[in-house]
């Protein structure tokens, strides 16, 4: 399951995994998010804060979270992964190739400075 907090306010998104990720997840998630990106254009940011990963439910949930990236990721400014995972300290790494969205890791316990990061108040790394 996918906690999903919108802070309408700040244009950002917080990600929370209580568990292998399912396709219903991304569902809910874009359910949440489109309406914010019709009536406003863009999220300045997303966090995934996971002190680890936690996997797909089976092959649906991959699928589905590559289409909810896929189709979104023009829309979110900044994308923050608070988390001490090695799965998702590489992911920036990795998906800086196939996203528009400037991404950042975090340590895990980090959240106030991934949340600065994306409301813009802390600088970018080099």
């Amino acid at each position: 399951m996918l906690q999903i907090d919108l802070l309408g306010d700040e244009g950002i998104v917080v990600l929370t995994p209580r568990g292998a990720l399912e396709s219903g997840d991304f569902e809910r998630l874009s359910g949440v998010v489109d309406p914010y990106i019709a009536a406003n254009g863009a999220l300045k940011g997303l966090m995934v804060n996971a002190a680890s990963f936690p996997g797909w439910d089976g092959i649906g949930g991959l699928i589905a979270h590559v289409k909810f990236v896929m189709g979104h990721h023009r829309q979110v400014e900044r994308v923050a992964v608070v988390s001490d995972s090695e799965f998702l300290k590489l992911a920036p790494h990795v998906a800086k190739h196939f996203v528009a969205a400037e991404i950042r890791q975090f340590p895990a316990g980090d959240r106030a400075g991934a949340m600065g990061w994306l409301k813009g108040a802390v600088p970018a790394q080099p």
